[in-house]
């Protein structure tokens, strides 16, 4: 399966988010394999809340990517 450069960094972008704002931001959700912009998309609003200002970046940056697959 082929996967475009903007997918392989949403997925980078999305384990990141789980290795650095798990205990803070994503503690009740479970992190898949291989994400799509869905999943994605589902994370940025835990970690606009509670991740604090980097958690907000990184969900825009998620959000950015996501319209840009579309």
């Amino acid at each position: 399966m082929d996967v475009s450069p903007q997918e392989q960094e949403l997925i980078y972008l999305y384990h990141r988010a789980f290795r650095e704002f798990a205990v803070e931001a994503l503690w009740n959700m479970s992190p898949v394999k291989q994400p799509t912009a869905a999943d994605a998309l589902a994370i940025t609003a835990a970690l606009r809340t509670h991740g604090g200002m980097e958690g907000r970046r990184l969900a825009e940056h998620i959000e950015s990517l996501c319209r840009a697959t579309h």
